[in-house]
């Protein structure tokens, strides 16, 4: 990470100096958004809520798609200091690397507002998410409930260094601590739900038999829900984060238990509600949480 941050820096300088090369369009006023991934429902409904506001607000947006990858990312946030934009919402492919994304931001001038996952460093206007760790937590104390809190568990963990695979591990950590649950597998599957098949198939073979899955999205519990049906488990509780279409779907179904419900259309409209703050020069808060709920069938 040291030499990545040290190979963008330079970057950052060369940069730098192309700032103000062309002249500001006055016409309608550009949000630039940068997504971590647009294979991801829950980030497609991200820029949905997005674009949704900021069409009702009178906004353009420019949106940019990072494909999990910091480097792109960076280019994505240096493409965006030459397109006229005015503000920029980042939601970034992980917090420390984001850092170099919002210094080129800040030599350029670019408010940032981060949406979702944070920043570990520059010069961020506000952040814009759910309460990860009172997610962790929700789903934490409904497993409790659900098993009496005993039994065999899996945490299926996000993008390392990703500030909600942080969080939401910190919540359910937690949550579970005093509890006599065993903790028999916590592994990263990427919140992708090929990885969390293929992760979730390796646990089964090793552990054997499991009572629940924490999943920290909809898309690592999904995955996880088709290894576990492959292994004949089909009473493995399953609680998932994010209540993406297909979860809800497979709650309803009863093939999951439960998902964490984060709004991404609400965090969406959210995030443009305050970009219209600052744009009209108005103060905003340095976090602003988006509410969290829990689905059941």
């Amino acid at each position: 990470m040291k030499k990545f941050l040290s190979i963008i820096m330079t970057t950052i300088l060369s940069a730098s100096l192309l700032v103000g090369c062309s002249p500001k369009d006055e016409g309608v006023q550009k949000i630039g958004l940068i997504v971590s991934t647009l294979n991801n429902p829950f980030f497609v409904d991200l820029k949905a809520g997005i674009e949704k506001r900021s069409k009702e607000l009178g906004y353009e947006v420019v949106v940019l798609d990072s494909q999990n990858d910091p480097a792109k990312e960076v280019s994505n946030m240096e493409d965006l200091t030459v397109k006229d934009v005015d503000v920029v919402l980042l939601n970034p492919v992980d917090s420390d690397s984001a850092i170099a994304s919002v210094m080129i931001a800040n030599n350029s001038d670019l408010p940032v507002i981060t949406v979702d996952r944070v920043a570990n460093g520059g010069e961020v206007v506000s952040h814009i998410a759910s309460d990860n760790v009172a997610g962790g937590d929700m789903a934490a104390k409904f497993l409790i409930e659900k098993l009496n809190g005993k039994g065999d568990i899996v945490e299926l963990e996000g993008t390392a260094g990703s500030s909600a695979t942080r969080d939401r591990g910190q919540g359910f950590d937690e949550g579970i601590k005093e509890s006599g649950f065993n903790l028999v597998a916590k592994q990263s599957a990427d919140f992708d739900r090929t990885k969390g098949l293929t992760v979730m198939e390796n646990i089964i073979q090793s552990k054997g038999d499991i009572d629940a899955v924490f999943a920290q999205n909809d898309e690592m519990a999904l995955g996880a829900q088709k290894a576990l049906e492959a292994a004949n488990m089909k009473d493995v509780l399953i609680v998932g984060f994010d209540a993406t279409d297909d979860a809800v779907e497979a709650v309803k179904q009863g093939k999951m238990a439960a998902t964490v419900a984060q709004q991404p259309l609400l965090i969406g409209e959210t995030a443009v509600n305050a970009v219209h703050k600052v744009l009209s020069g108005e103060k905003i808060a340095d976090y602003i949480p988006v509410e969290l709920k829990l689905i059941t069938k």
